[in-house]
């Protein structure tokens, strides 16, 4: 129990990784979406989904102490993506891809708050008391 933060952050991020992976792989099989599409962000999506499922939810699931920083560079990354697509791609970059992405932004930010909520209870933990 008092780890339920972090395994429901790694669950929500095993989830998004498996989106990213599955819009990605579409792509770059051959299935048209129906609209442009930039040809290095399904690479991206696949990529990012596929390093998220199986390095960073599973990092956060058994609290690795490198979870956090990945988090924090994960969603660091989609935040800049999505000023690239904003500026660079304005004219062209699909409105589901923005909308994609604008989710991808908001659940990483519900992950990174879950692990910040957790790292703060594991603080607060009276010394002695074994951690679950």
């Amino acid at each position: 129990m008092k780890t339920i933060f972090n395994k429901i952050a790694s669950v929500l991020a095993l989830v998004i990784g498996g989106m990213a992976i599955f819009a990605g792989i579409q792509v770059l099989l051959g299935n048209d979406p129906g609209y442009y599409v930039i040809n290095w962000l399904p690479v991206y999506n696949y990529t990012a989904g596929i390093l998220t499922v199986f390095i960073t939810a599973i990092l956060i699931w058994i609290g690795h102490r490198l979870a956090l920083p990945l988090a924090i560079a994960t969603i660091s990354i989609h935040a800049a993506v999505m000023v690239i697509l904003q500026t660079a791609y304005r004219d062209v970059v699909a409105p589901d891809s923005i909308r994609a992405m604008t989710v991808r932004l908001i659940v990483w930010a519900v992950i990174l708050a879950m692990m910040l909520v957790q790292a703060r209870m594991r603080k607060a933990m009276p010394t002695g008391t074994p951690a679950a």
